[in-house]
């Protein structure tokens, strides 16, 4: 996998969220002689790029309120986030965890390390983002495990049915109408509460 990555840091799209001074320059000259294809951007963007893969974003504390705009933006896909900062006070540490940084460049920026920082934030990134598909997955198996649990309790309680010919009553159902069990559980279940609320309404 690392090498997989390394071999995909060429091309990669890269936004330098950093004042324009003469590191940005260096910083984006450097990228592209990896063979990243770095943009520039000041001040803060109001919102997430789905433009970029990674974004190096400097941490400065009189755009903070402006950072901290851009962490609440949105809830959706976030590029690999590398933070560049020039101190190490607590201000700008809480700054950098809230951000949710998978790596850290100091100032001065140098190139040395800066292959290392993209490939090791490249690639824990990439591990959250599979631990995050396979946790939402869990999730949902869960979730349809529960339903047909509750469908399976309202087929016993209302028919009279052992657990085992509960299970097979869905399953057959469900072939029939040729849905998944999740899905004839939760007729099942929206069924029973429409019942349930008419039974009120009588």
């Amino acid at each position: 996998m690392a090498i997989q990555i390394l071999r995909d840091l060429r091309g990669l799209r890269v936004l330098v969220v950093h004042p324009p001074d003469n590191e940005r320059i260096r910083l984006v000259e450097h990228l592209r002689r990896i063979g990243c294809m770095a943009e520039t951007q000041w001040p803060v963007p109001e919102s997430w790029s789905d433009a970029c893969d990674i974004m190096l974003l400097a941490i400065e504390h009189d755009v903070r309120a402006e950072i901290q705009r851009l962490l609440k933006s949105s809830d959706g896909l976030r590029p690999t986030l590398i933070a560049i900062v020039g101190y190490e006070d607590p201000t700008t540490l809480q700054l950098v965890l809230e951000a949710g940084a998978v790596a850290v460049i100091e100032r001065p920026i140098r190139p040395f390390g800066l292959l290392t920082n993209l490939t090791i934030a490249r690639s824990l990134w990439l591990e959250k983002r599979e631990a995050d598909k396979r946790m939402r997955k869990l999730e949902r198996k869960l979730s349809g495990l529960q339903r047909i649990q509750k469908a399976k309790s309202i087929l016993m309680a209302g028919q009279g049915l052992s657990e085992a010919d509960a299970y097979e009553s869905i399953r057959r159902q469900a072939m029939s109408k040729r849905l998944s069990m999740d899905d004839m559980a939760a007729a099942i279940i929206h069924a029973n509460e429409l019942l349930q609320y008419r039974a009120k309404d009588v």
